[in-house]
């Protein structure tokens, strides 16, 4: 009995090894259609998942949909299908490191990759020379700054997007406004305890994080919360969320870049804002925003939206967009 501990020990080691390595869950049947509409292309080696939908006729009009951290392009799921009456093509993929998109490691993953894989992804359609609308959320607003700041600043490199118009939506483009969960502090900034944390982090937690940034009257119901953990969870994707948290020292280290680009563009601007929203929040957020990107039109949400204002509020969501299009 003096020895209990050994003993408990050899019960627990292994049990501990198998929950490091549980597989991932099985797609609901959502994400599998999901899945199976979309197509992969190939950057720099890696595969890359991606959505394109034909919709209106008689429209030439292309709308690309970037998503936020640390979810994937099924975030555009209950938008998809109004957008397709709208446009011509609706296109979304999942960035590299998220959703059914390739996720090495290790890997130094960057704004900067992110954005030239959403160039590579525009040459492959063939749609170089096409002017397109970008719409994006979260991280994705930081990938569209710096597609905006190649356009803007360089138009006689090739390859760059030839951007129409930008809406951006709860993203935390300011890093004095930009309140990280305590989770994504310390993957970001503990090379020690990331390994641990990233193997430990499980459907309950994830689902505590996720549902303190949505709305109390605009909760994920438990399909959507697992389908947001499932892909997070395909390819070992929660194994590489300390590699891609980098992207918010990132933003205060380019910071410059990114908000200068925003604040003199003369490309149509527009954001909604989901006014709950606990990472970028009222009123501090958007008086910023207001103060410095006038040239921008802005929504605000009703105030019981947060950060997720696609899946939150989709018919807002859309009101405002559509109105905006519209708007020049």
């Amino acid at each position: 009995m003096r020895e209990w501990w050994v003993h408990v020990g050899l019960i627990c080691i292994p049990l501990v090894a198998v929950y490091l390595h549980i597989p991932p869950p099985q797609l609901s049947p959502a994400l599998q259609k999901w899945h199976s509409s979309g197509e992969v292309f190939h950057f720099r080696g890696r595969e890359i998942f991606y959505r394109d939908s034909y919709g209106a006729l008689g429209s030439s009009d292309v709308v690309i949909l970037l998503h936020g951290f640390p979810t994937s392009s099924f975030d555009w799921n209950k938008i998809w299908e109004p957008l397709t009456q709208h446009f011509h093509r609706v296109i979304a993929l999942d960035f590299l490191g998220f959703g059914f998109s390739d996720k090495p490691r290790p890997h130094r993953y960057s704004i900067f990759e992110q954005a030239s894989v959403v160039e590579a992804l525009v040459a492959h359609l063939g749609l170089s020379n096409q002017r397109v609308n970008l719409v994006s959320h979260d991280y994705g607003d930081t990938v569209a700054l710096e597609l905006l700041f190649r356009y803007v600043t360089d138009q006689n490199r090739t390859g760059h997007l030839i951007i129409n118009s930008l809406c951006l939506s709860n993203g935390g483009i300011f890093p004095e406004t930009h309140y990280p969960r305590l989770l994504q502090k310390l993957l970001k900034d503990s090379s020690f305890l990331a390994p641990v944390l990233t193997r430990l982090t499980n459907y309950m937690i994830f689902q505590k994080g996720i549902g303190d940034v949505f709305g109390p009257y605009t909760q994920p119901t438990d399909a959507e919360f697992w389908d947001m953990w499932t892909g997070l969870r395909y390819n070992d994707g929660n194994l590489v969320m300390d590699s891609i948290l980098q992207y918010i020292n990132q933003r205060l280290k380019h910071r410059e870049r990114w908000v200068g680009v925003l604040t003199s563009t003369f490309v149509p601007l527009h954001m909604i804002y989901g006014p709950l929203d606990p990472v970028n929040p009222h009123p501090q957020f958007i008086r910023l925003y207001q103060q410095l990107v006038q040239r921008s039109t802005v929504t605000i949400l009703d105030e019981h939206i947060s950060h997720y204002p696609q899946l939150e509020d989709p018919t807002g969501f859309l009101n405002a967009y559509f109105n905006f299009i519209h708007s020049f």
